[in-house]
Parts: C-alpha cells; sequence; structure tokens
C-alpha cells in the first residue's frame, strides 16, 4: 500500500499558494532570481579568486565584449595555451593557484603533487561502507552523501582554522576523483548487472590520468585522452563568486559550519539540470536533433528543428535551446571557444566529424535565431556546456558522470571560495519581502 496516497488530497488547491505574480518583482530593491532587470547578477560580495568578464558599461548600458574568464589575476586562456602546447598537466597548477594564490615554483608544485597523491588514499573502510553500499543511481547525490560521510572519518571536521582548511580541501580535491569513478562502477554493478572493478589511485599521476585509470574496467588510457580531460578540468575548477553553487558554498560557510557541509551544499546545487548538470541536456537535444534533422548538412533543416524546439514542439518541450546564453558573458564564452577547438581535434582522432560538424551548426544557427528573434538587448552566445559533453562522450565518459566531472573540477574553486569566505566571518542574511496576506485564526471546529 502506498503511504502517501492521501497525499494528492492534501495537495489540491494549494498551488497557487506557491506563485508569486509577477508585480511584487517589479519595484525596487526586489531581485527575483538575484537578478537585476538587465539579467546581470545582483553583487554579493568581493573576491579575490577569479573573475568573468563579459561586457563593459558605457553611458549606463551594456556593451558586448569578447569573454575572459580570470584565475587569481590570470588569463586561463594563457594557462590552457601553455599546458596544451608543452603537453603537460596543468589541473594541479590552477589548484595550487585557487588556494594559495599565485604560481607555484617547481618545488612548490612537486610538494603539492606529493602531498595531493598521498590525500588519494580513502580512510580505512570508506570504499566498502560508503560508496559500496547503499548504491545510489544519481553520481550526484552519492557524492554528495560522501562527502557529508567524510566528516566522521575527520577527529578535526569543525577546525576552522586556515591550515586545517587546508589540509581538507586538499583531501577533497585528491578524493573527489576517486569517489565519483567508484561510485559510477559500484552503479554499473547494481544497476547493470556489470562485473564489478574497484580500483586503487596510482602515485605520480596526475588527477586525469588517476580519474581515468580508476574508471575504466582495464585502467588502460591514451595520453592524449588524459591531456584532453586535464585541459576541461582547468575550464572547470572556477568560474568566480558569481555563479550558484559557489555561492551556496559561501552562504553555507557564512555561518561557520564545517567544510563537509559547505561542500555537500556546492554539490547539491551543482547537480540541478540549469547549472552543472546542463552539458547533459545539450547531448539529451543533440541526440533528438540527430533524429529528426534527415540531412546535417541542410541548413534549413537545422534552423526549421531550433525553431520548434523554441516553439516547444521538439526536444523535451522546455522551449530552451541547451548550451546557449549565459548572465555574463555576451559575444563569447572563453571556455566555450576553448572547448569547440578541442570538440573539432577529437573529433578528427575518434571519426565523429559529422557530429562535431552537426553541433557546430546547431550553435551558428540557434545563435542567429536567438539574437535576431528574442528582443535581445545584448548579443548571446555559445556557453560552456555546448560542447563539454560532446566532448566527454568522445573519451567514452557516460553520461551519468558528465556533471560529477564538473564537481570533479570545480571542488577546487569551491574550497578557494569557503577558505576566503570563512576569513570575511560575516554570516549572509538576505531580506525577502512577504506576499501574503492577513488572515483570521480560526478555532479547527469552525472551519469549513
Amino acid at each position: 500500500m502506498n503511504r502517501y496516497q492521501n497525499l494528492c488530497d492534501l495537495c489540491t488547491g494549494i498551488s497557487e499558494l506557491y506563485q508569486i505574480d509577477s508585480q511584487y518583482y517589479q519595484g525596487d530593491p526586489v531581485k527575483r532570481g538575484l537578478r537585476n532587470a538587465d539579467g546581470t547578477g545582483v553583487v554579493a560580495g568581493v573576491t579575490r579568486i577569479a573573475n568573468v568578464e563579459g561586457y563593459v558599461m558605457q553611458d549606463g548600458r551594456r556593451v558586448a565584449i569578447p569573454g575572459k574568464l580570470i584565475y587569481r589575476g590570470i588569463d586561463v586562456e594563457n594557462i590552457v595555451s601553455a599546458h596544451a602546447q608543452q603537453k603537460t598537466f596543468g589541473y594541479e597548477e590552477v589548484a595550487y593557484l585557487l588556494l594559495f594564490g599565485k604560481l607555484p615554483t617547481r618545488d612548490q608544485l612537486s610538494l603539492f603533487n606529493d602531498v595531493l597523491s598521498r590525500a588519494r588514499q580513502m580512510p580505512e573502510h570508506f570504499t566498502e561502507d560508503m560508496i559500496m553500499r547503499a548504491p545510489g543511481m544519481d553520481i550526484m547525490n552519492k557524492l554528495a552523501r560522501c562527502v557529508l560521510a567524510l566528516y566522521a572519518y575527520d577527529e578535526r571536521a569543525n577546525d576552522t582554522s586556515l591550515e586545517n582548511m587546508v589540509r581538507q580541501s586538499i583531501e577533497l580535491i585528491a578524493r573527489f576523483p576517486i569517489i565519483v569513478a567508484n561510485a559510477y562502477a559500484t552503479k554499473r554493478h547494481y544497476s547493470a548487472g556489470e562485473s564489478l572493478h574497484i580500483h586503487f589511485s596510482k602515485e605520480g599521476l596526475s588527477v586525469s590520468e588517476n580519474f581515468l585509470r580508476v574508471l575504466r574496467p582495464n585502467k588502460q588510457y591514451l595520453p592524449e585522452e588524459a591531456h584532453i580531460l586535464d585541459l576541461m578540468m582547468i575550464l572547470h575548477a572556477e568560474h568566480g563568486g558569481g555563479n550558484n553553487s559557489a555561492f551556496v558554498c559561501r552562504a553555507v560557510s557564512s555561518t561557520g559550519t564545517d567544510t563537509y557541509s559547505a561542500i555537500g551544499a556546492a554539490v547539491g546545487s551543482l547537480k540541478g539540470p540549469l547549472h552543472g548538470g546542463a552539458n547533459a541536456k545539450v547531448m539529451e537535444m543533440f541526440r533528438d536533433a540527430k533524429s529528426a534533422i534527415a540531412n546535417p548538412r541542410d541548413g534549413g533543416q537545422i534552423r526549421d528543428y531550433l525553431c520548434r524546439v523554441l516553439r516547444r514542439e521538439a526536444g523535451d518541450r522546455s522551449g530552451l535551446i541547451y548550451g546557449l546564453g549565459h548572465a555574463v558573458y555576451t559575444v563569447s564564452d572563453p571556455r566555450a571557444v576553448m572547448l569547440k577547438q578541442f570538440a573539432r581535434e577529437l573529433a578528427g582522432q575518434k571519426d565523429r566529424v559529422e557530429d562535431f560538424e552537426l553541433l557546430a551548426q546547431i550553435e551558428e544557427n540557434a545563435v542567429d535565431i536567438v539574437n535576431n528573434t528574442k528582443n535581445r538587448g545584448v548579443a548571446i552566445c555559445a556557453n560552456v556546456d555546448m560542447y563539454s559533453g560532446l566532448v566527454y562522450d568522445m573519451l567514452g565518459i557516460p553520461e551519468d558522470l558528465f556533471t560529477p566531472l564538473f564537481a570533479v573540477s570545480r571542488i577546487a574553486g569551491w574550497c578557494a571560495h569557503r577558505i576566503e569566505e570563512v576569513a570575511c566571518h560575516k554570516i549572509m542574511r538576505p531580506a525577502y519581502n512577504t506576499a501574503s496576506q492577513h488572515q483570521v485564526y480560526i478555532p479547527l471546529e469552525e472551519r469549513a
């Protein structure tokens, strides 16, 4: 028997109570979704960690410019280009930069890598007790549970001293890839009946190498695959304090709570399809487009499909073209520009050129359609999610891991924001205007 069989009766007629008329958001200073009327975010704080540039203000209006993503004052494009040219792994360098505020020397990076490598070892019995038991069908939920469970294995879990938070941050950066990979292996075993392969990390390997090694049953990967994944992780490592998950991490941290509670909350935020889950929605839309477009080289068919998506006649009927638009970027999202190049190169290696060309056509036509039909005040561009899913797919990474991999990358940024917020130490206490009306209390026996 369904224990909640009467729930529908209780919910009858209450939907209107959870709808707030738009009139309440038209007066200053109420900001729906913490957005200004022009779509920009409400300034909620100050950070040194990262900056996002997508427009400049001239005469009181936004003027579109090519996007820039800056980590601790350094253009991320320069970081990516340097490691791509030298065929070196850069995520560890970026994690160091975000945590410690400067690029490491060779000796400092070597020490950091050694500490990170040692920190990958999970607490005793953690894998058996927390990952393999009660397997989760959603890896992001499983990751959040594991983060919270790590609290019980930390003798200094509540210590918010700088040194201890750095130690916790390094351990989380090291352990996220292992938790995600083994949580997926466990899910495959229990939900699909696949053989269970639980692998341990190997010292001396980069974060991206260890992730691929632990993820794959045979532990095999190509160096080119690890380098592409490393560059993807650099681009996803941080995005300023204005994104939802970083804000959630900071809001929770401002209460003085422990690291695991703050990071667990950030994981829950990133899971949402309007945040970290968007890359999977792009691939869902892409598959639908492939089945609906008879000739992928016919621009007219592509435009017709996209118009039907906007009219809620195709795709998931949401009216959204996923992978398009951003709160800050206007002319271009630098991450999308670089990921597009990665995707083009990888498509040639993986015999997926047709898929890449179709997605590129979807991007080009979607940008044109939306910019010309939506009467937007500023330009719209593809965002990081437009190509990240395709790159992951070509790397053989299952769709279940698209968003968890985002978390594996972003944990470095979250930890930096937590440390900075705790250092500021002023609890966030937002205010809400009320849209409710006064009612008279009626005794139970007199209610209709």
